[in-house]
């Protein structure tokens, strides 16, 4: 289990849930429940948004595991444009009603981070991973394998957070940043890796094992 203070509610969702609970409060006691109802029903989507559970972390060093909930979009040859490298991208795409919560794909230390300003156009577009605002990581395992974990705004996310920075050590499962309403991650590993989804799988955070480094 991950070993991180989790509080079930992701610490970003909660002015956003503090300000829609006590707008939706406000108004059922001085206009009654059928106007409030709309309010209600804002709060439990942002409710629904920022849950951030806790997961279970399987495989071993040689997992590559998803950083975030979503459905396999892209699984390709690609050429990594942080790295210039020929690699195997690996996209999952999270809509509004998936966890956003973002987590370390495998254990490693992180080289490099870049973050390129873009657009905002449907991230379950390939042409996202090019366009959209991202944030990039270099990750290097133990043993030296390159993994490159991209987080890419989508068209409602306007917003993307990580919280860490080279020189910083993450292990697999680890949570590192957070993206506000829909978008996407990349991943670009080594070529010769074996691949254990498929496209247009529904894959979770942490708990799916996408691939194994050789």
């Amino acid at each position: 289990m991950q070993n991180y203070p989790h509080p079930i509610i992701a610490r970003e969702g909660w002015p956003f849930l503090g300000g829609t609970l006590a707008a939706a409060l406000l108004v059922h006691l001085f206009a009654g429940w059928a106007w409030a109802l709309p309010l209600w029903l804002i709060a439990l989507f942002v409710l629904q948004f920022f849950r951030d559970p806790a997961r279970e972390v399987p495989g071993d060093a040689k997992s590559v595991l998803s950083p975030a909930d979503g459905r396999i979009v892209v699984i390709e040859p690609a050429h990594d444009p942080w790295l210039n490298r020929e690699t195997l991208k690996i996209s999952v795409f999270m809509n509004v009603f998936n966890v956003h919560s973002n987590r370390s794909p495998v254990d490693g230390e992180v080289v490099q981070r870049w973050y390129h300003p873009g657009k905002f156009i449907n991230a379950d577009l390939d042409k996202a991973s090019t366009e959209n605002e991202r944030c990039a990581l270099h990750l290097r395992t133990a043993d030296g394998q390159n993994v490159t974990c991209v987080q890419v705004a989508g068209l409602i996310a306007r917003r993307i957070l990580c919280y860490v920075d080279a020189g910083d050590r993450l292990v697999r499962g680890q949570r590192y940043g957070f993206i506000r309403f829909g978008s996407r991650v990349d991943l670009y590993l080594p070529k010769d890796v074996r691949v254990k989804v498929g496209v247009g799988q529904k894959v979770s955070a942490t708990s799916t094992i996408l691939a194994e480094l050789p």
